[in-house]
């Protein structure tokens, strides 16, 4: 199953055939007080520099989330995509839990977006599904209902079964969810990694719709973030995840590594070029 998703002329396709999609994380302040400041004084430069240092890097798609609190959201999002339109060809995934923000991005973004995101509550389908079909976006589905993120696997494929069926009841065809099975941190439970795994397997194997993940929760509180964060996108690749938001420029190489171990690039060709384009320096 393809979810395909377009900037201006480029387009991107997710899908378990093709090589492990990478939405690059770095536009969103929750913990970066630069780019928080940044946003406040509008200096869009800055904000520039952080989307190419991810295209640099590797990013197919680029995450755009502007809640800094003390300003007007949705008019910050229609200024930053604006700008990012003018200056990048490739997909936006828009990031915001207030609907008007996301409207206002939605506006301005040309091509194909990715919404991030809804949830198995009614309260977010019926605010968030609408826009989806309004805009002709994809959308990423987040496994969590009215009483939080379900403890089970078999809960969160449930969740993610209510998110695909009321996007149907809206007209958003199952290849424009992306599920997320969500992943919390294994310092505070040592089964959360595993459980996020095993819920990608089984939402694969009943759906067969793509699946985002966010690697960085797994680490939260943990010396040596990095690599457990590596070590859990391996393990999510493995199991069938086909885009993450994250940090294209710490973990491009190991997620082209994992295409070419999992069979997902022919003749070692998109990693050799990877490779080329960004050497690592020689101790």
């Amino acid at each position: 199953m393809e979810t395909i998703l377009r900037g201006r002329s480029k387009q991107v396709k997710i899908s378990p055939q093709g090589g492990f999609t990478m939405i690059g994380e770095k536009i969103n302040p929750t913990g970066r007080k630069k780019l928080a400041a940044a946003l406040l004084e509008g200096n869009l430069d800055y904000v520039r520099d952080l989307a190419q240092a991810q295209v640099d890097a590797g990013a197919d798609i680029l995450d755009v989330n502007v809640g800094v609190p003390g300003v007007d959201e949705p008019a910050l999002m229609h200024v930053v995509v604006t700008m990012l339109a003018g200056s990048f060809d490739l997909p936006f995934c828009l990031d915001s839990a207030d609907p008007k923000t996301l409207a206002a991005g939605l506006a301005v973004t040309p091509g194909k977006a990715l919404i991030n995101s809804v949830n198995a509550k009614p309260a977010s389908l019926d605010a968030v599904l609408p826009l989806a079909k309004e805009y002709s976006a994809a959308v990423i589905g987040l496994t969590m209902d009215a009483d939080g993120i379900p403890a089970t696997a078999p809960a969160r494929l449930a969740a993610a079964g209510k998110i695909i069926e009321a996007a149907a009841r809206y007209g958003i065809l199952s290849e424009d969810v992306v599920i997320d099975p969500l992943v919390l941190t294994v310092g505070a439970d040592s089964q959360a990694a595993a459980i996020t795994l095993q819920t990608i397997a089984l939402v694969r194997a009943e759906f067969g719709v793509n699946i985002n993940i966010g690697a960085s929760n797994v680490s939260f509180g943990l010396p040596e973030r990095d690599t457990v964060n590596l070590a859990f996108l391996a393990l999510a690749a493995g199991a069938g995840a086909t885009c993450a938001i994250t940090d294209a420029a710490k973990y491009a190489r190991l997620l082209r590594a994992a295409d070419l171990l999992l069979g997902r690039d022919n003749y070692a060709m998109r990693y050799v070029k990877y490779c080329r384009a960004h050497p690592t320096e020689v101790k």
